[in-house]
Formats: structure tokens, C-alpha cells, sequence
């Protein structure tokens, strides 16, 4: 008897047991369990910790609630300025209301990625080229309405959204270099034209007070010729201004009455020497027509009478050479100097 019931208790808790063991349930903290009874979704959603269900008539469907991370493949589109780009996000979202998400959609990781998809694709073609490279936080915002719109009636809610690359023909890239250079160039060019203007501004003061002074420029000169000298070239170019040339010309003029002479002398003899050289091409037919006098035809004597003549009238016409200095004295100093 006493065996019997030793045999019945042992059965009896071999049986609890296995009901424990068949009933009892760990659902961890970022889980929520469903619990559906009999095909029926239980009222209840089991929090974590331990939980107990009826075995062969509870079933139970743990629900992930952390925030899943989920990469939306690259979806090729034409933009509203008809630019073809390749475009690929990332999406965040995680699962307030688990029963929402077990019963209103089959799979809703898949729901979710098949919809930013459909997202993207949209939001290419109603966006330009500019804003997919520039203004993507705008972008973002559009493409996180869009697919929360669908989510939040299957219990999922998106945290954000965020496009991850923009990849762009190498046409397309060459053809922004290019612009993006010639944009730098157009800069480039204004500063330096504004530089200049400056510049010119600041040289035309500089030249008004240098003309106030004009030893001033002589001092400028020194001063480029000791910065070259610095350098220790072998080769020293030294530029000499026009103005400290005549700046010498007028410390010169003032000569003295003792050069008038020697100038005079010197206008005279560049005098003869012009007249000489007047005279002299017509000596040669005087001489030919004088020596054929006799032989000749009538013609040729006639010619030389009227070269004489003209010869003649060419000396009384020349002035001499005190008439031109009486007249151009200035000339005659500077022959002297």
C-alpha cells in the first residue's frame, strides 16, 4: 500500500513537472509576449519576467521592442532635373504596440523596408540634384513622413530617417568640377581685379606726394636698389628715371658766358657743313659742262648755264651759320654741352 502511494505521488509530480515545464515562459526586458489562445488574441500582452500559459491551448509570439536598424538598398532614379543617381538610406524605428505589429501585417521588418524603398524612389524624383547633395536634412524630414504615414497603423513607429550616399555618373562629376572650377576661377579673377583697383588707388596717392617732393623718387630708387642688393645676385639692373635725368639737365643749364664762343664756334662749323653738303652733288655737272664747252652740242651747254644758275641761286639763298646762331642760341649751348 505504502508503495502504491509512493509510486502515485512520484507520478504526480513527474507530471507537474512536465506542466511546469510545458506552461512556463521567460520573456526578457526589451521583449512583450502575444499570447493568442486557442487562435484568439489574448487581451493581454505578457510584460517581462516570468509568465505561465496554458500548454497545447496558449501560444505565445515574443516581440522585439529595441530600436532596429535597417539599411535600404540603393535605388537607382531620375531626379526632377533629369540627373540619374543612385541613392541609399538608412531607416530607425522599433514597435510600440506589439499585438498591432503581430496581427495587422504579416512581417513587419519587410513591410517597413519594402515601403522606404517606395519612399525613396519617390523623394528622388520630386527632389533636384542640388538638394539630394545639399539640402538632405530637409530630405530626411519628407522621407520620415512618408514612410511613418503606413507604420503607424502596424503598431511600428519611425525614429528617423537618413540618406546615407548619393552616387552620381562620372559625367555628372566630371561636369560639377568643372563648374565648381570655373566658379573659383570667376572669384579668383574679382579679388584680383579688386586688388588692382586698390592698388592703383593707393600708387596714384603715392605718385601725388612723390611729385610734391621729387626727391622722394630718387630715395624710392635707393631704396629698390638695397632690397636687390639683399639678395646677393651677381647681376644688379639699376633703373634710372627719366625725371632725376632732367632734374641734372636743369642743375646744368646755368653754364657761364665764357661758352657762348665755343658754342658759336661749334653751330658755325655744323652750319658749313650743311651748306657743303647742299653744294656739293651740283659741283659735278658745272665741272663736266665747263670741260665740254667746246664739243658739245648746244643743248648740253644750255643745261650746264642753267645748273650753274640754280647753284648760283642755292648759296645766296643758304644763311650762314652767325645767322642761324643769332637765331638759335639755345641749340648752340646744347651742341657745346
Amino acid at each position: 500500500m505504502v508503495e502504491e502511494l509512493v509510486t502515485a505521488g512520484v507520478a504526480v509530480a513527474s507530471a507537474g513537472v512536465l506542466y511546469v515545464a510545458a506552461a512556463a515562459r521567460v520573456v526578457k526586458q526589451y521583449e512583450r509576449g502575444v499570447v493568442f489562445r486557442l487562435g484568439r488574441l489574448s487581451s493581454n500582452v505578457r510584460g517581462p519576467g516570468f509568465t505561465v500559459i496554458v500548454p497545447f491551448v496558449d501560444r505565445i509570439r515574443k516581440v522585439n521592442m529595441q530600436i532596429v536598424t535597417m539599411p535600404v538598398p540603393a535605388q537607382e532614379g531620375i531626379t526632377r532635373d533629369n540627373v540619374t543617381v543612385r541613392v541609399d538610406a538608412v531607416v530607425y524605428f522599433k514597435v510600440v504596440d506589439a499585438a498591432e505589429a503581430v496581427v495587422q501585417v504579416e512581417d513587419y521588418r519587410f513591410a517597413v523596408s519594402q515601403m522606404a524603398q517606395t519612399s525613396l524612389r519617390s523623394i528622388i524624383g520630386k527632389s533636384d540634384l542640388d538638394d539630394l547633395l545639399s539640402n538632405r536634412e530637409k530630405l530626411n524630414q519628407g522621407l520620415e513622413l512618408m514612410i511613418d504615414s503606413p507604420a503607424m497603423g502596424w503598431g511600428v513607429q519611425i525614429d528617423r530617417v537618413e540618406i546615407k550616399d548619393v552616387s552620381l555618373p562620372e559625367t555628372m562629376k566630371r561636369s560639377m568640377a568643372r563648374q565648381a572650377e570655373a566658379d573659383r576661377e570667376r572669384r579668383a579673377r574679382v579679388i584680383n581685379a579688386d586688388a588692382e583697383l586698390q592698388a592703383s588707388k593707393k600708387l596714384a596717392e603715392a605718385a601725388g606726394v612723390m611729385s610734391e617732393q621729387p626727391a622722394a623718387l630718387q630715395l624710392r630708387l635707393l631704396q629698390t636698389v638695397v632690397a636687390v642688393a639683399a639678395e646677393k645676385n651677381s647681376t644688379l639692373v639699376l633703373p634710372f628715371p627719366v625725371e632725376l635725368l632732367r632734374f641734372l639737365e636743369r642743375a646744368q643749364q646755368p653754364a657761364g658766358p665764357s661758352a657762348a664762343p665755343a658754342a658759336g664756334q661749334v653751330a658755325a662749323a655744323s652750319a658749313a657743313q650743311s651748306a657743303a653738303s647742299l653744294v656739293a652733288p651740283s659741283a659735278g655737272p658745272t665741272q663736266v659742262a665747263r670741260a665740254s664747252q667746246d664739243g658739245v652740242q648746244p643743248e648740253i651747254a644750255e643745261r650746264s648755264e642753267h645748273s650753274e644758275r640754280s647753284e648760283q641761286s642755292v648759296r645766296e639763298q643758304l644763311p650762314s651759320a652767325e645767322s642761324l646762331l643769332e637765331l638759335n642760341p639755345e641749340r648752340a649751348n646744347s651742341r657745346q654741352d
